[in-house]
């Protein structure tokens, strides 16, 4: 590509030597050539004025970079010279936005065919890339995690940032840590499963000529009711078992008995006028229904979503967006006569059956879920949707 792109009567320099651009997209048609700008300014008056001038009303992303060449911050826009613009509008813009734009001292930005690329192409430059500003202050309790049901001999449900792969269930990946740990300790206690430290020693009522009779319970959720007391020995294992399954049961969708009861826990006590406990239950339930939700989310965008997404551009080209297992895995420009057969290829190789990940991964995650947002807030976009037979008959070269 050339180091000098025309854009009305002015020259703009492409990125120096020292910085190559955005990089490769897995995002955009192979062919596809790629129009990238620059505005560099040791001031932000002058900053503005080259935005201003030459900024397109266009979809693409944006870049900024500080006095050491450094990519501190991305993001996305519809129309990239209104966005860019905002930054420089002191009395309306976020405090966050300011900081970015005084320490800025070059500005980038990358077409996009549409917005739907501009998203996409966003979520992968900050996954690879990681400027400061995209992921500075991102709080502990909003880092990917998943919740698992695990850890012998008395399995129990428990979040970690990590999964090792020898649990019973590995669910997510989250990203609200304070919210996943309610609903972990809200299942154990619906399901009475423990949720003390791997150290405390635990047995079960069929073992229990192998302890002392008199061990005392090592927390109050024994005396309770809201655990079944393996520390004690005060359950079998079948029991306990019966437990675990229920919360596998929950976990995977299969069952979904505690949220009705709870529901009806609930109805109950408010026609008491026990208000109060009401509002206890309340909490559960929302807890629970919270953790319910993310999971259809995550279980319908990966094993439902699977299509072929034709969306017309603001370049006036219509690109082919192949989305399989809920993540987009391919993009062409619309097929022709002559790159019909390619296209038919690709996607015989895009929609051919491979394996499902039990578990997705924190990258994987915000495709799916990018992609899922993006037609809960455009329901009418599903109208135009293709399967990979409906692609193939409209496109399959004749003769």
């Amino acid at each position: 590509m050339s180091r000098k792109a025309k854009h009305g009567r002015k020259q703009l320099r492409l990125f120096a030597e020292d910085f190559d651009g955005f990089g490769p997209s897995r995002f955009r048609p192979a062919d596809e050539v790629v129009r990238v700008y620059e505005v560099r300014g040791k001031r932000v008056s002058r900053l503005k004025r080259g935005t201003k001038k030459n900024a397109p009303k266009a979809p693409g992303v944006y870049g900024m970079l500080d006095k050491r060449d450094r990519l501190i911050y991305v993001g996305k826009a519809k129309n990239l010279r209104c966005r860019l613009l905002s930054y420089f509008r002191e009395n309306s813009r976020d405090p966050k936005a300011g900081k970015i734009i005084q320490q800025t001292k070059r500005l980038v930005w990358e077409q996009t065919g549409d917005e739907f690329a501009a998203l996409l192409r966003e979520l992968e430059l900050i996954q690879r890339l990681r400027p400061k500003f995209n992921v500075l202050g991102v709080p502990g309790h909003q880092r990917h995690h998943y919740i698992c049901l695990g850890k012998s001999p008395a399995p129990y449900v428990y979040v970690t940032p990590r999964p090792t792969g020898k649990e019973l269930g590995a669910y997510g990946p989250f990203v609200r840590w304070d919210k996943s740990d309610d609903a972990a300790r809200r299942l154990n206690h619906w399901f009475k499963l423990r949720d003390c430290p791997q150290s405390v020693s635990l047995s079960f009522a069929e073992q229990g000529e192998l302890f002392d009779s008199d061990r005392g319970a090592k927390c109050l959720r024994f005396e309770l009711g809201t655990c079944s007391g393996p520390c004690v020995s005060a359950c079998t294992r079948t029991a306990y078992s019966s437990g675990v399954r229920g919360a596998k049961a929950f976990l995977d969708g299969r069952n979904k008995s505690v949220l009705r009861a709870l529901q009806g826990q609930m109805e109950t006590a408010a026609s008491a006028f026990e208000f109060e406990r009401a509002a206890s239950i309340r909490d559960k339930l929302q807890a629970m229904q919270w953790l319910d939700d993310r999971l259809s989310l995550l279980r319908t965008a990966r094993d439902r979503n699977s299509f072929v997404y034709p969306l017309a551009g603001a370049d006036g080209q219509t690109r082919w967006y192949l989305i399989h297992h809920g993540q987009v895995q391919a993009v062409v420009f619309l097929p022709t006569a002559d790159s019909a057969a390619a296209v038919m290829s690709l996607l015989a190789a895009t929609f051919a059956d491979h394996p499902v990940p039990a578990v997705l991964s924190d990258v994987a995650v915000d495709s799916v879920l990018l992609v899922s947002g993006w037609f809960r807030k455009r329901t009418d976009e599903r109208a135009n949707l293709l399967s990979r037979a409906k692609a193939e008959i409209a496109w399959m070269p004749s003769g």
